[in-house]
């Protein structure tokens, strides 16, 4: 825990903090010019520094590299001590501890840059042994190219070091390439130093520029971090280093580190321009939470249609024409790559209407793979009377052919040459002949429902709403009891549910999961900051509903933490509240 460091805003594992020294400094950030070593156990003893707000402080210490012996660094461990100024403790990545320390600088970082699976260990290992609101140190690894990775990976602080040494030595970093000095006949840049003859310009020069474009890079992140959209950049930026792919595709296996950190909503749209895009947090949870947790409650048919550009699919003009055919005789799963498959009810729900992605007509076969195997585990959790599949040949029935041949089902294909052609449509309509309809207050309770289950687990949706009344218009649906007090909205921008103080209630007093940040003797007004949290449940994530109670207050409001973080946290916003009530 610290006084000294506080996370503002989040991306995954990425975020934009405040190093609180007497001139602040935003993150991620170069720390050079407020980095004081008090130097190395190793070549000799070393006083406690006396330290002060203006500098961080990296205490007297022993580094141990790559490969060090685990009894030579259990023998050689250094005592920390408790001291009150910004301070840095160095660690390496197999022998990790808490020491109440600021920020942690990792002294093995060498050995691991340039080798993706060496460094998402490093990393996860390391954020994952030290408390959630302190800041990690990697000194002399930072280039243009790499940095936009290590923030993205969860590192906070930096150094001018690498860029240096390049640029002394004649090389010129840019965010794709390093260039020798002497095979550039002219400057690829505008930067203060590059504003002279190309004949003039020196290795001082070199590494002047190599400075300035080592933090024009961290700009760029920092504002990607803000606008929820590192990620975005990142899929384009690591392809220049076949390393910094490996590390990404590396963090993308580390599930429960990403996940943890990872929104359930946000108003940034995904970009889903390169296969890794299948393999985000975003696009994984989507596909698991609507294979485990979601279930049909319509009795009708089921008609798998393509998706569209436009968001939500029901508002395209498309699906107009899907739904004109249909008349609510069947229930609607849209089939789309990078999501996978998305019921009807869940068309606003993150990041279902919050993605955009390259239409060509043709599909990968990783995006084959991908969404066949969703659509078999959405069929083998969900029965339906009928299967009629009114889908384009480009990919989409050779998906669901994989799937029908695999399940061994009968499905009834109704397109002939598009979609939204009069035959088509007419097809459509004919094989839905004789269905019943479906109510819109059935239509509106298991989309409430359905939401449910997707935020809050499987049967949340029962537990919570068997019995209600629904009204207002969707997508912004009220929830009332019977007797027509509000429990919850809907709302439309995230495809979540906001709950009232009787909804909250009503969902303690269920059996459905709850999420419960435990408070102090305090009532909160607006928000509750984190050292104000006494506990939270580990399964929180940003954007998650919450309860919140305490001694004196019973209030409802969304995460602005995930739970661990809540917990363990002395500085910042757990969660913003909605309705309060004093106990």
């Amino acid at each position: 825990m610290t006084d000294y460091f506080e996370v503002h805003e989040r991306d995954g594992a990425a975020r934009v903090g405040e190093l609180r020294l007497s001139s602040p400094q935003t993150t991620p950030a170069l720390v050079d010019d407020v980095l004081e070593d008090a130097g190395s156990l190793w070549s000799a003893d070393r006083e406690i520094p006396e330290g002060d707000e203006s500098t961080l402080t990296v205490l007297p210490h022993r580094a141990f590299p790559g490969g060090t012996a685990d009894e030579v660094q259990e023998s050689f461990a250094v005592e920390y001590p408790d001291v009150d100024y910004p301070s840095v403790a160095v660690v390496s990545s197999d022998h990790v501890e808490d020491h109440g320390t600021d920020a942690y600088a990792l002294s093995d970082v060498q050995s691991v840059i340039g080798h993706g699976a060496a460094l998402v260990e490093a990393v996860v290992s390391v954020r994952q042994a030290i408390p959630t609101d302190t800041a990690l140190l990697f000194s002399g690894v930072a280039t243009p190219r790499n940095v936009a990775l290590l923030a993205y990976a969860g590192v906070d602080l930096f150094d001018e070091t690498a860029a240096v040494v390049k640029g002394t030595e004649g090389r010129y970093l840019t965010t794709d390439q390093a260039y020798f000095l002497e095979d550039l006949e002219e400057l690829p840049c505008s930067c203060p130093a590059c504003q002279q003859p190309r004949e003039e310009f020196t290795r001082e020069d070199c590494a002047e520029h190599n400075r300035n474009a080592l933090r024009s890079e961290l700009a760029i992140v920092r504002r990607r971090i803000r606008d929820g959209r590192l990620r975005d950049y990142l899929e384009g930026q690591a392809r220049h280093d076949q390393w910094l792919t490996a590390a990404m595709r590396e963090l993308d296996s580390e599930w429960g580190y990403l996940e943890e950190r990872t929104p359930i909503l946000r108003d940034a749209q995904i970009n889903a321009a390169t296969a890794d895009t299948l393999r985000r947090v975003e696009i994984q949870r989507f596909a698991d939470r609507v294979t485990t947790r979601y279930r049909n409650r319509f009795q009708n048919p089921l008609v798998l249609v393509p998706c569209s550009a436009a968001k939500p699919y029901s508002e395209s003009q498309s699906h107009r024409q899907f739904h004109d055919a249909v008349q609510w005789r069947a229930h609607l799963v849209s089939m789309t790559s990078p999501i996978g498959v998305v019921p009807q009810e869940l068309e606003t729900t993150y990041p279902a209407q919050h993605y955009d992605t390259v239409v060509t007509g043709r599909w990968s076969e990783d995006e084959k793979q991908f969404v066949s195997e969703v659509l078999r585990r959405y069929l083998e959790r969900n029965e339906y009377p009928e299967i009629i599949a009114h889908v384009p040949d480009e990919g989409y029935r050779d998906i669901v052919e994989r799937v029908e041949k695999s399940l061994d089902l009968d499905i009834t294909y109704t397109v002939a040459e598009h979609p939204t052609d009069d035959e088509s449509l007419a097809n459509l309509s004919e094989a839905l002949s004789g269905e019943l309809k479906y109510s819109k207050r059935e239509r509106e309770h298991n989309t409430v429902r359905a939401i449910a289950d997707y935020l809050l687990g499987d049967g949340a949706g029962d537990e919570l709403f068997e019995t209600i009344q629904t009204t207002s218009r969707y997508p912004k649906i009220q929830v009332r009891d019977d007797e027509g007090t509000q429990l919850a909205t809907m709302v439309p921008q995230y495809g979540t549910l906001s709950f009232t103080l009787a909804g909250a209630r009503r969902w303690i007093e269920s059996d459905a999961p709850v999420k419960r940040v435990e408070i102090d003797g305090f009532v909160p007004h607006g928000s509750v900051l984190a050292p104000g949290v006494v506990n939270a449940d580990e399964d929180i994530r940003v954007g998650d509903e919450v309860i919140v109670e305490g001694p004196r207050a019973f209030a409802v409001g969304r995460a602005e933490m995930f739970g661990r973080e809540m917990a363990e946290s002395t500085r910042g916003v757990a969660c913003e509240i909605r309705h309060v009530e004093e106990t």
